[in-house]
């Protein structure tokens, strides 16, 4: 049983820079009371948020921080779970998430998400969805059981019943089944094999049995055509190796200097430019301004037309010069052209000389293989024998390999047979089928209680049927909202009971979420309180509302949050 201490949180959403702290196992029934935007529902956000890391509500992660202070936020969570004592401590800003095992951090995951699911799995054996189901019950965010997709309704119901095993134990099968089929296929492929290499060594005793001299000398035929085709290529190496080094003479060199060269015209080429930009300029100050703008001195007609003139010849001489420039650095262009071309032979030789080399290698084997059968061939008798031993050994493989392939298939053969009873229809359906009479009638009875007279049943798919006294047939659907909330409060009670049955997401903790201010009448709200009543010692309920007035008498302890300064604050 999972038995929530308390939880604590600052700089998150509108709770300020001092820890906001509730004891959660204080008192058996707790009403929480205040103005809305106060942070009534802080509690589930934060709740949600440290033991999942996402909130009660449709919030986005950084909207979780104080906008305020815009750093810091931080929430922790206390709980027992048997005789261990753990902490849940996540913060935003910077993001920080750590399970605590009595005082000692647990090692941390390389991944959060494998930390989340360490937390989930092994420690509140409670995911996002079970937890809202028994745990929570809220106007805000929430999506009650009947409004699940069948799949969720199921693994909400694994999870209570603790029956999420035979899942896991279903994908570690197909796991293996998975790894099965491919050493099947591994071992099909090496039954194969091992035939074919019957085959050829059967065939390679007939060969070496038959072969004669003649045999023997088309091979010797053959391996001085792959000599002479060596020997070719050899020379044709010596050629490209001459080749590729007469061409690397000076090539670093020629291209370290063709491209300082460049780089220095096109350094002079700017500077040029500059220039001419500044007679142009001096020349337009010169036929725009009739006085100096520095001393308002008349400039004389003579001296503006020399200065013109001069600032003419220069731009004429600097044009010419930038033309000279442009000229040489497209002859070193095509300089460097010249040697990549250069540099592109010498590659196209260097891979001719070792696709020669290559085919050297490839024929130098062929003539080992050659001269190896040759010398089988020429040995006395004993290239059969062994020959024969070897074809013997290749059998007793080819029957060890086929004995394991039958010991696969049947161990295949068992996987099928305990997949079919790993499948939602297998073990599992037998489990939720003992315990769905009793979800139906306890379900029933808290309905009873909150005077919603119906026959409610779930079925083995999690689809409901409901009649009413008068045997009409309905579904969830068709029902107002307050009926659909009586049902929603049948189900979460149903759903701890069965938990507490099971002892598998057992926990003290109850949270309503405006429950009473929604779609109860009075009635319903005088029997849900009467529910409340007979909840089973331990147990701590917060019941999250605007009617102070109408139920502060109807629980032991009163809370309240209001807002001062724009930052929540509590008032035990």
């Amino acid at each position: 049983m999972i038995r929530f201490k308390y939880i604590k949180w600052k700089n998150f959403l509108s709770t300020g820079d001092t820890f906001t702290e509730l004891q959660l196992d204080r008192s058996p029934s707790t009403l929480i009371v205040g103005h809305n935007g106060s942070g009534k529902s802080t509690l589930l956000d934060a709740l949600s948020f440290g033991l999942f890391g996402k909130p009660h509500r449709n919030i986005n992660k950084m909207q979780l921080v104080n906008s305020i202070n815009n750093k810091g936020a931080v929430v922790e969570v206390g709980f027992d779970v048997g005789v261990h004592t753990f902490k849940i401590v996540r913060t935003i800003k910077p993001n920080k998430f750590e399970i605590w095992q009595n005082d000692n951090m647990i090692n941390q995951s390389a991944k959060i998400k494998d930390y989340q699911k360490f937390l989930e799995q092994n420690i509140l054996k409670l995911n996002h969805k079970s937890f809202h189901q028994i745990v929570v019950l809220g106007s805000s965010s929430f999506i009650p059981f009947m409004q699940l997709p069948t799949g969720s309704r199921r693994g909400v119901i694994e999870d209570l019943l603790d029956i999420q095993v035979f899942s896991k134990m279903n994908f570690l099968l197909k796991e293996k089944d998975k790894n099965l089929k491919e050493s099947i296929t591994q071992t099909n492929y090496q039954i194969e094999l091992l035939k074919e290499k019957i085959n050829l060594q059967r065939k390679y005793i007939r060969d070496i049995t038959e072969l004669n001299d003649e045999q023997i000398k088309e091979k010797r035929i053959s391996i001085d055509s792959y000599s002479a085709d060596i020997e070719l290529m050899q020379n044709s190496n010596t050629v490209l190796s001459d080749a590729i080094q007469e061409l690397n003479i000076g090539l670093d060199s020629k291209f370290k200097k063709a491209r300082s060269k460049r780089d220095k015209l096109i350094g002079y080429k700017v500077e040029f430019e500059q220039q001419i930009r500044s007679v142009v300029k001096e020349a337009k100050f010169y036929e725009e301004n009739e006085t100096c703008p520095t001393c308002t001195q008349e400039i004389a007609t003579d001296l503006k037309e020399s200065h013109m003139c001069t600032a003419k010849e220069k731009a004429v001489k600097l044009k010419l010069a930038v033309t000279e420039v442009a000229n040489e650095t497209t002859a070193i262009e095509s300089r460097l052209q010249e040697l990549n071309d250069i540099m592109e032979l010498v590659r196209s030789k260097t891979n001719e000389l070792s696709s020669n080399n290559t085919q050297i290698s490839s024929l130098q084997k062929l003539i080992y293989n050659l001269e190896r059968e040759i010398c089988n061939l020429t040995s006395k008798n004993g290239d059969v024998g062994s020959a024969t031993k070897e074809l013997n050994t290749i059998t007793e493989d080819k029957d060890s390999t086929v004995e394991y392939k039958l010991q696969l298939l049947e161990e295949q053969s068992y996987n099928i047979a305990a997949g079919e009873m790993l499948k939602d229809t297998g073990i599992k359906t037998k489990v939720i089928k003992q315990y769905l009479p009793v979800m139906n009638k306890l379900i029933n009875t808290y309905l009873q209680v909150l005077d919603f007279f119906v026959s409610f049943n779930l079925d083995e798919s999690f689809n409901e049927s409901i009649k009413s006294r008068h045997r009409d047939s309905f579904n969830y659907a068709s029902f107002s909202e307050g009926e659909k909330q009586r049902i929603d409060l049948a189900l979460l009670f149903t759903w701890r009971q069965i938990a507490k049955m099971k002892n598998s997401a057992s926990t003290n903790l109850l949270v309503l979420d405006e429950t009473f201010d929604s779609s109860l009448d009075v009635d319903g709200v005088d029997n849900l309180t009467k529910i409340l009543d007979t909840l089973e010692d331990g147990s701590n309920v917060f019941i999250i509302s605007h009617k102070g007035d109408m139920l502060e008498n109807k629980f032991r302890n009163k809370i309240e949050f209001y807002k001062d300064r724009n930052f929540s604050k509590l008032k035990v």
